[in-house]
């Protein structure tokens, strides 16, 4: 998926058992509310529900979904990206704690922060997920693509971001 927009906001569901993936913005969204509401009503979808991806600039991304009860989930690839509005509000919003003195091993490589059982009813465990987003040879798009063929939809998400 070399084509694909440095920055995307999508929608990710699985209606009838099938991938759907949507593009919300062609750049990282900026607006939490707006990202939150794109998950819709909870439960309205079935379970497991959808969650919305974000990934900003190649740097981090960041997964939002319904939980149980309605609480919404989150995940930030590198929860230390405090200098971007997007990953400042998720941290704080969702009380991601932040090491920022012990955050960087050697090569400076930052840390996820958050839910990594994000994706665990969709068959992605916390053990896969954690080595994915803490690859040292990966962007964060290329982190999303490795979680969508791991899920089973990265030919909808090569499809929705594509420009």
């Amino acid at each position: 998926m070399s084509d694909v927009r440095p920055s995307y906001a999508v929608r990710v569901s699985r209606p009838g058992g099938r991938w759907r993936v949507e593009l919300l913005a062609e750049d990282a969204g900026d607006e939490l509310p707006v990202l939150e509401r794109a998950l819709g009503e909870p439960g309205a979808d079935g379970w497991p529900p959808p969650f919305v991806v974000v990934v900003d600039s190649r740097l981090y991304f960041v997964v939002l979904r319904h939980g149980p009860g309605g609480m919404v989930r989150a995940l930030i690839s590198d929860a230390t990206m405090l200098e971007w509005v997007l990953a400042a509000e998720v941290v704080e919003r969702y009380g991601i704690g932040v090491d920022t003195d012990g955050a960087f091993d050697d090569d400076e490589t930052g840390w996820p922060g958050g839910d990594l059982d994000v994706f665990a009813d969709d068959g992605l465990t916390h053990e896969e997920l954690r080595a994915i987003v803490t690859a040292d040879d990966l962007w964060a798009d290329e982190m999303v693509e490795r979680i969508a063929a791991r899920l089973g939809f990265a030919d909808e998400l090569a499809a929705a971001v594509a420009p």
